[in-house]
């Protein structure tokens, strides 16, 4: 008798692939660097870095070169600019023009990931949220909920 491997023990990008319902690993890694980047955006610096620093377990074990990274790798962001950028900027939450709630957060991750139309973008935010809820500290996964937007995302960060 084959014994099931168990969904914590399974690597980060089949987990999204999985319960997103993605077709690819690329499609996995390409939709969660984009849900990184929103993340980080809602947070410090500080934040975001004690987030990376727990993120080190790899990401898909795999011979393909585009795919041999750690969760971390996807957290920083694979883009230079970007990684730079976030960085230096203020967190995106509070009044203005840049605030990040639910519905702008939704928003970036269909336009910005270039996640096939037909998929659920909830069900993969939320298989993205569980990923990495599974590699994180209680004590970090709470406070990402603290920077969580209001609403649905913040709902699909607890039910993840």
């Amino acid at each position: 008798m084959q014994t099931q491997i168990q969904e914590k023990d399974m690597p980060f990008l089949e987990k999204v692939m999985r319960n997103g319902d993605l077709p690819e690993p690329y499609d996995a890694r390409d939709v969660t660097e984009v849900v990184f980047r929103i993340m980080r955006d809602l947070m410090t610096t500080e934040a975001a870095d004690r987030v990376a620093d727990e993120l080190h377990e790899d990401a898909l074990p795999t011979d393909e070169k585009a795919l041999q990274m750690e969760v971390t790798d996807l957290w920083r962001d694979t883009n230079p600019l970007v990684g730079f950028l976030s960085r230096v900027r203020p967190p995106w939450q509070g009044p203005g023009i840049f605030k990040i709630d639910s519905d702008r957060f939704l928003f970036r991750v269909a336009n910005e990931s270039g996640m096939p139309p037909e998929r659920d973008r909830e069900a993969v935010v939320k298989a993205i949220f569980a990923a990495t809820k599974d590699e994180l500290s209680e004590e970090r996964i709470e406070e990402i909920a603290q920077w969580m937007p209001e609403g649905r995302v913040s709902e699909l960060w607890h039910e993840a």
